[in-house]
């Protein structure tokens, strides 16, 4: 989305948002075995010194544990894209929930830091200051890597293991491209759950209910096939993706990320 500055010489467009993962380096990797069951992958990205453009995170239905700044963050789960304040050269850290995961190391409900970046401090208290004061101590980002997932696994022993309805829920949603609404019926009788219930256990995984959850992951369907489609305009895009057509993918596109379904596949493709 471009936006208009006024200067002494003139308007003049800002630069476009950049993609997370693409204005510089981007490494992502499975956490150890022992985390495996929480945390779907650790994850680190480098902004580039001369980066001026805005970074854009898209919505992906997850939790994330960041290391950044000196300080451990949870980043909540989004309902549009985020546009995370970051300094030119920095290095984030990531360690990614698995769905249904962040409620129990947390200790509360996703509903509760939709679209927040969350001081772990505030949430942890003494034990995130003293894994904080630690991971000040090593230097390069795979010594840090190394280090989180250490002392997360200190933590292990206490965490309740993922609901499994919350995994169910992410993984059918993620993958079927139906209707949403017949998604959800498929959903209320395979958990055999009555429509409310679900949409509690969603709010309190997910931050929001399943229709909400199936939107963001059909984007995100569109975003992995952009990634990998060799052939295929927009509509066949579309299409594969789940959306009626390509003015829907049009509109959904630009209602969650503020920016044209052209300009999110270029990105992608640069």
């Amino acid at each position: 989305m471009s936006i208009k500055m006024e200067t002494g010489l003139g308007k003049q467009s800002a630069p476009s948002p950049v993609l997370a993962g693409s204005a510089g380096p981007y490494r992502e990797q499975p956490p150890s075995k022992l985390l495996c069951v929480h945390f779907q992958c650790v994850w680190s990205s480098l902004i580039p010194h001369g980066q001026v453009a805005p970074v854009v995170v898209m919505p992906d239905g997850c939790v994330d544990l960041l290391w950044r700044d000196d300080r451990l963050l949870v980043a909540g789960p989004d309902v549009t894209a985020a546009h995370p304040n970051l300094t030119p050269g920095t290095t984030v850290l990531g360690i990614r929930f698995q769905p249904g995961a962040a409620r129990n190391w947390l200790g509360l409900p996703m509903s509760e830091i939709v679209g927040r970046e969350v001081n772990l401090a505030d949430l942890w208290g003494r034990r995130a200051h003293d894994f904080s004061a630690m991971m000040s101590e090593a230097v390069t980002i795979d010594q840090q890597a190394a280090l989180l997932q250490a002392l997360l696994s200190r933590v292990l022993p206490t965490v309740a293991p993922p609901a499994r309805d919350a995994a169910t829920v992410f993984h059918l949603l993620r993958h079927n491209t139906g209707s949403a609404d017949n998604q959800i019926v498929s959903l209320l009788a395979r958990l055999e759950v009555s429509e409310r219930t679900l949409r509690r256990r969603c709010h309190d995984h997910f931050g929001y209910g399943p229709k909400t959850l199936d939107r963001i992951l059909r984007l995100q369907r569109f975003l992995a096939l952009a990634r990998t489609s060799r052939h295929g305009g927009l509509a066949a895009l579309a299409f594969e993706s789940g959306y009626a057509d390509q003015a829907h993918l049009g509109r959904d596109i630009q209602a969650l990320c503020g920016m044209t379904a052209g300009t999110l596949v270029r990105q992608i493709a640069a």
